[in-house]
């Protein structure tokens, strides 16, 4: 269990060694991660952060100590970085996996099945009568 964290902490430190905080300002990865820095951290690294603290927080955690924490990867991460799938920090499974595709919110709503069933009813009286027209001719 204290190897969970590993790789998310790997993924942090490369993303502050990467960061303007460190390049650019010169300053220590542990002084960009205090407050007055960390809110000048690019998003990528303040939610590998976060990710990071809810990590090690679920290491003490008794709700977890039968299963322990879902190792996340950074291969994983990036992965979804670059197919542009959204995905939750860390617990595991994406939250918006799977869902039903890119929407914009201009979609048609879908049909209420009253309205299909009368539909169908509709068609099958016009089909009928169709068929009484020509039977009488």
């Amino acid at each position: 269990m204290p190897s969970s964290c590993k790789d998310i902490r790997e993924a942090l430190a490369q993303c502050l060694q990467e960061s303007e905080c460190v390049m650019v300002q010169r300053h220590t990865a542990a002084e960009c991660l205090r407050t007055p820095l960390s809110d000048t951290l690019p998003l990528k690294c303040q939610q590998l952060k976060k990710g990071f603290g809810e990590c090690r927080r679920g290491m003490v955690d008794m709700r977890k100590r039968f299963r322990g924490n879902q190792p996340i990867t950074f291969n994983k991460l990036q992965e979804t970085e670059a197919t542009g799938d959204g995905y939750q920090m860390y617990a595991g499974k994406s939250a918006f996996s799977g869902g039903r595709g890119l929407t914009d919110g201009n979609e048609k709503a879908p049909q209420d099945w009253r309205e299909a069933e009368n539909e169908k009813y509709r068609k099958e009286q016009a089909a009928a009568v169709v068929a009484a027209a020509q039977g009488k001719k």
